[in-house]
């Protein structure tokens, strides 16, 4: 999978919008992030919960791995190259309906 479809992917989800994370890139829905881009654009980092993250780890053990942050697990780190498009556009909705409220994940699942 490729940078540019997740951002595509991410950008078409109700009130996403992309603005810089320090050095990293960010999708946010009203202000929150829910996926980070790191400068080199080779993985992303997406904010899901630790059920979805758990399913994810289990299933694609070869493209996901936890992401420590703060020494803390905070999400998954997905090797896009490795990655198939409909995990990642799942994941990545996942972690946009953990962050958005309700009217919006209710007009973003349609």
């Amino acid at each position: 999978m490729k940078l540019a479809d997740v951002r595509r992917f991410a950008l078409g989800l109700p009130d996403v919008t992309e603005e810089p994370h320090h050095e990293y890139s960010s999708f946010r829905v009203q202000g929150k992030i829910f996926v980070t881009v790191p400068p080199h654009g080779e993985h992303i980092h997406v904010f899901v919960n630790e059920t979805s993250r758990e399913h994810a780890l289990a299933l694609f053990p070869q493209f996901i791995e936890k992401l420590l942050w703060g020494g803390k697990v905070r999400g998954i780190r997905i090797q896009l190259a490795a990655a198939t498009p409909d995990a990642v556009r799942t994941l990545v909705r996942s972690a946009w309906i953990n962050k958005a409220p309700p009217s919006l994940t209710q007009r973003g699942e349609a």
